[in-house]
């Protein structure tokens, strides 16, 4: 993307009428190529989850430019964008809000089949469900539970397997893993790391947990009041922060590193 703004209009309960704006993301540039991770993090408000659902179409942008394999994007009505939302989907913080209660997993996975016709014959619908709920680490004999009936990790691998059936190259992650407790995080997020190298994914991945960003993305930028502070490699930005933002935000927050050697 490039230059991108979005902006919510002030209306007057008065007067009906607009008579400002609330500027929530300014002059946001950046990439996310193939097989990469970039994390975006910033405190609640800093625009994270409103360049999330710009990128994916939820939200129009005020300016700015979004591109996806060399094509814009920025002005596609709701019918175009249903071709490019098989290439990228999202992954949500509420793995139970963003689950239909009534649909079985087989169905829940096979729904976007049904919106995105000439991927998966129907007669194969079954079996792929279960093939992909298999590869997200849940037993496929539970196709036709219902999403109550399963744990917030195993609602998540739902999610993220229906998120894979439409074989997207892009998965935006909106605190996909703020809901779970820190060991469900870790296999959920490993779960992340083996579909990227098995499938060549890029993530757009959003959080506010600094030692998740650090454990997953390749580069990061760091959001403030909708305007990126700063954007580096992991490693340089974590080991020499360059904005007083992005220090604070670090020197605040413990960031827990279990996956590192401690002897190291």
């Amino acid at each position: 993307m490039t230059h991108l703004k979005v902006a919510y209009p002030i209306r007057s309960s008065v007067l009906m009428r607009s008579i400002g704006e609330n500027l929530a993301v300014s002059d946001v540039s950046f990439d996310v190529r193939a097989g990469e991770t970039v994390g975006l993090v910033g405190e609640s408000g800093s625009g994270k989850s409103t360049i999330a659902r710009t990128v994916i179409g939820l939200v129009k942008p005020s300016d700015g430019d979004i591109e996806f394999e060399g094509r814009s994007i920025s002005g596609y009505s709701s019918r175009r964008m249903k071709g490019v939302r098989r290439d990228m989907q999202m992954v949500f913080q509420d793995p139970y809000a963003s689950l239909n209660p009534r649909l079985t997993v087989r169905d829940l996975i096979a729904e976007a089949w049904r919106v995105h016709r000439g991927i998966v014959p129907s007669n194969r619908w079954t079996a792929e469900a279960k093939e992909l709920m298999e590869r997200v680490g849940m037993n496929p004999d539970y196709a036709s539970r219902y999403p109550h009936q399963f744990s917030g990790g195993q609602r998540q691998r739902i999610g993220i397997a229906r998120a894979l059936a439409l074989r997207p190259k892009l998965i935006i992650c909106d605190e996909a893993v703020s809901a779970l407790d820190v060991s469900v995080q870790a296999q959920v997020l490993n779960l992340l790391d083996d579909l990227q190298t098995e499938f060549g994914l890029a993530y757009l991945f959003i959080s506010h947990d600094l030692s998740v960003i650090e454990h997953l993305c390749d580069r990061v930028l760091v959001l403030n009041k909708g305007v990126v502070v700063e954007q580096n490699g992991t490693r340089e930005l974590f080991e020499d922060p360059q904005d007083e933002y992005t220090k604070a935000l670090l020197a605040a927050v413990p960031v827990v590193r279990p996956w590192l050697d401690p002897a190291s």
